[in-house]
């Protein structure tokens, strides 16, 4: 039964740590030796260290478009989350598998590998592609070079259906991000001269609040966008670093931001409204000491994607999931990157749920993987025919 060899695949993923911070290349070692036990050619794509890679493999005749399916192979870490399982080691329990990328998403990898014997079985007439990437978790960074790669093959996948975890509903958008880092240089001195030095955490908090002025105002003002549970761009203070003790006026803050944004705002209008407003207050600052300064790095940004609802690819992936709806999520993916790039239709649809994603006990219930396997028998019949 192929939910078996799911389970038994997902059991063997489960135990490679590949927190982002960690080479992916054990496990991508253990799925090329997989694929390769069924006859099943692959590459990989490395890293400019060389210590992780993405792998792209395809069943059927090479020389058609066909369907692919695209997940990652990192996963967020586990520290300072308060596990009553082993994060590394799967547990079943109550219907539920549990373990660090479950559901996010190495559940989907393991029912697409289940799946190879099938696949390698029903003569396809239109391919599947198979396409796994690295530090997806950590602003979609591997899949980059795999695209690059995609750009120069003869023949390009005709569709791409990304695994994330949606329930198996078929998505056809989500929202675009852009984080970065802003970088306060003020004046140290004595805090009983305070007015002499430049408190670079007070002007961090001055930014602070006008991003979160910004915020509120999408909130309140829009624009929106139809679909989304929060349908306006959100935007988000994650992180604050600055000072170092309390009579010492702070030379230094660091804070990361980031902004979530629907297809109607463009986020580098805010970046750019950001540098003004930073520019006002570096002037200020240097009314005291002209070496105080405010930098503003992006460190990651990737597009929203948005399919077309009219594209003949959502009936068929609603064919395949037996659901006729079409939703949206809030999360983001490598699939505006994938339709940016490639000019085809993306779609999101994978087992398991984003509520269980990221937290501690992460889990996917065995329905789940059940449903996944169902969804990918329909996916080879159906390309056994074309």
């Amino acid at each position: 039964m192929a939910t078996a060899l799911s389970v038994e695949i997902l059991q063997t993923l489960i135990g490679f740590d590949t927190t982002s911070a960690n080479s992916n290349l054990e496990l991508m070692a253990w799925v090329r030796d997989y694929l390769a036990g069924h006859g099943v050619e692959s590459e990989l794509v490395y890293d400019e260290a060389g210590s992780k890679a993405n792998l792209y493999a395809t069943i059927g005749p090479a020389d058609r478009p066909g369907v692919m399916l695209s997940g990652h192979t990192d996963t967020v870490p586990v520290t300072g989350q308060a596990w009553t399982r082993p994060a590394h080691r799967l547990t079943v329990e109550d219907g539920r598998f549990y373990g660090r990328g479950t559901a996010d998403m190495k559940g989907f990898i393991a029912t697409v590998l289940a799946a190879v014997p099938q696949m390698q079985a029903a003569r396809l007439q239109t391919p599947i592609h198979l396409a796994f990437s690295y530090d997806e978790e950590i602003g979609c960074v591997g899949v980059r070079r795999l695209i690059d790669m995609l750009r120069e093959h003869p023949v390009k996948p005709a569709l791409c259906i990304i695994g994330e975890p949606t329930r198996l509903k078929v998505v056809n958008r989500h929202k675009g991000k852009l984080a970065a880092r802003v970088t306060v240089r003020g004046k140290e001195c004595h805090s009983g001269m305070a007015p002499f030095g430049v408190n670079a955490v007070n002007y961090a908090a001055r930014l602070i609040g006008w991003l979160e002025n910004e915020a509120r105002t999408r909130r309140d003002e829009g624009p929106y966008e139809d679909g989304y549970e929060i349908p306006y761009s959100t935007i988000h203070t994650g992180t604050v670093q600055g000072g170092t003790a309390l009579n010492i006026v702070p030379n230094h803050c660091s804070l990361l931001f980031e902004m979530r944004n629907i297809a109607a705002e463009d986020p580098h209008h805010l970046l750019a409204r950001l540098r003004a407003h930073a520019d006002d207050l570096e002037a200020e600052m240097r009314q005291i000491d002209n070496g105080c300064a405010i930098d503003i790095d992006v460190t990651t940004e990737y597009p929203g994607l948005s399919t077309s609802e009219h594209d003949d690819a959502i009936a068929f992936v609603q064919a395949l999931a037996g659901d006729h709806k079409v939703t949206s999520i809030n999360f983001g993916t490598e699939g505006g990157l994938f339709s940016q790039a490639l000019e085809i239709p993306v779609l999101v649809c994978g087992p398991g749920s984003m509520d269980q994603g990221h937290k501690p006990d992460e889990f996917i219930e065995f329905q789940q993987i059940e449903q996944c396997d169902a969804f990918l028998a329909r996916l080879i019949a159906r390309l056994a025919q074309d």
